[in-house]
């Protein structure tokens, strides 16, 4: 689907989808900032993309913007194609999990259906990535979920992360290095309403780990029933 469309074009509508999934209709200023372009080119983009037969954008002057379904599909192919990819560099070509994700906005853009196919049967065909996001499924069509952000727990609480933000490689490296990965349970064990602080303690482990609004805010977990006797 996604073969006749620009790159640009591609991380337009990859971007406005990510975006819509908590907002709704989404601001030109806001694009312009999650892409680093002016908002003046956001607003040439968004008009022509609404305007293309058929349009992959609804726009509306001082109202945002919101995909059609057209180009919820194109932006849908991006996104699995990129997190194949993420896994594919991981687990066969070795590369870490803060490593990937530029590699995998390079490859995304090129890679045909055919090896897009072969690289989902190599991997077992995952439903979800390597930093935790659902992959969309051949379909195009996105699962359903009930994660929560940690930031949003509370003493007494378990979880189990299921996602983490991977657009900053340092945050990667800090979350790995601290065991904050995909899978891993945890109890919080406090919380700060002066600074927002959360601190837990992961399963398996005696140690305790501080985490700031700024780091919780970019974590998806699963809320987990209490142990027995716990």
């Amino acid at each position: 689907m996604t073969g006749h469309l620009t790159d640009a074009v591609e991380d337009y509508l990859k971007t406005i989808y990510k975006l819509s999934c908590s907002r709704g209709r989404v601001g030109t200023g806001l694009i312009a900032e999650t892409l680093g372009v002016t908002p003046a080119s956001v607003t040439d983009m968004v008009q022509r993309l609404s305007g293309e037969d058929p349009p992959l954008l609804d726009y509306a002057k001082h109202q945002g913007v919101a995909l059609t379904e057209g180009g919820r599909k194109a932006a849908l192919e991006t996104i699995r194609r990129h997190r194949l990819l993420e896994l594919f560099l991981h687990q066969v070509l070795g590369y870490s999990w803060d490593q990937v994700h530029v590699e995998a906005d390079r490859l995304e853009h090129v890679i045909s259906e055919e090896f897009e196919e072969r690289v989902a049967e190599v991997l077992g065909n995952p439903r979800r990535g390597l930093h935790g996001e659902p992959i969309p499924s051949p379909g195009l069509e996105m699962p359903d979920r009930e994660d929560r952000y940690l930031l949003e727990m509370r003493p007494n609480q378990r979880g189990i992360v299921q996602e983490v933000n991977d657009d900053d490689p340092g945050l990667l490296r800090f979350l790995e290095s601290q065991g904050i990965v995909p899978g891993a349970g945890f109890v919080v064990l406090d919380y700060s309403a002066y600074d927002d602080n959360l601190r837990l303690r992961l399963d398996g482990s005696e140690a305790e780990i501080v985490l700031g609004a700024s780091i919780t805010g970019q974590i998806l977990v699963e809320i987990a029933e209490p142990q027995a006797g716990a």
